[in-house]
């Protein structure tokens, strides 16, 4: 059942033990502030070391490093669009970094996988619309490739834990009319 599969919580997210985490990263892959700078500090230096030999990212696509420090193995890198007011694309940005994130996932053998909030901190997305984006892409996703056994949704706050769970109970609600 979907709603076994997709968990939203609240946390932090470099602390989770699971095979992979996803880091909200920037096009240059470098470190960062919010989660980006988060996971780089609790990784490490040798996460730095990887990434500059990853030559970026562009907005949309997911790259893969080891977790050094952290609990995870896996560090999967993507990289949210910017919010321009919702005409330039930021949709489907975000949809292909879930998308790219777990197709990622799959190939490295990742059981189980944490995400943040991609795109709504500084990058300005706003959570109610990204929450359903990323609950719909993942939810298609499992539908799709049962190797994923868990995906955690972590939020950071109470805002983002709300509109989350609300997109999960809406999208659950309406897989179960189908």
């Amino acid at each position: 059942m979907l709603s076994d599969r997709i968990v939203v919580t609240k946390g932090d997210i470099v602390e989770l033990d699971v095979d992979a985490i996803v880091n909200a990263a920037n096009n240059s892959l470098l470190g960062g502030g919010g989660v980006d700078g988060a996971i780089h500090a609790a990784a490490g230096p040798q996460l730095l070391e990887e990434c500059r030999t990853l030559k970026g990212c562009p907005t949309g696509e997911a790259k893969i490093t080891s977790g050094y420090r952290l609990p995870a193995k896996w560090v999967i890198h993507t990289v949210g669009p910017i919010w321009r007011g919702g005409t330039s694309g930021e949709d489907e940005m975000l949809a292909r970094c879930y998308r790219n994130s777990l197709k990622l996932a799959v190939r490295n053998g990742v059981r189980t996988i944490a995400f943040p909030s991609i795109s709504t901190g500084a990058y300005g997305f706003p959570v109610d619309r990204a929450s359903r984006i990323a609950v719909r892409e993942i939810a298609d996703f499992l539908g799709k490739d049962s190797s994923i056994e868990k995906v955690l949704i972590v939020c950071f706050n109470e805002r983002a834990f709300d509109s989350y769970s609300r997109a999960l109970e809406e999208l659950v609600a309406e897989k179960s009319h189908d």
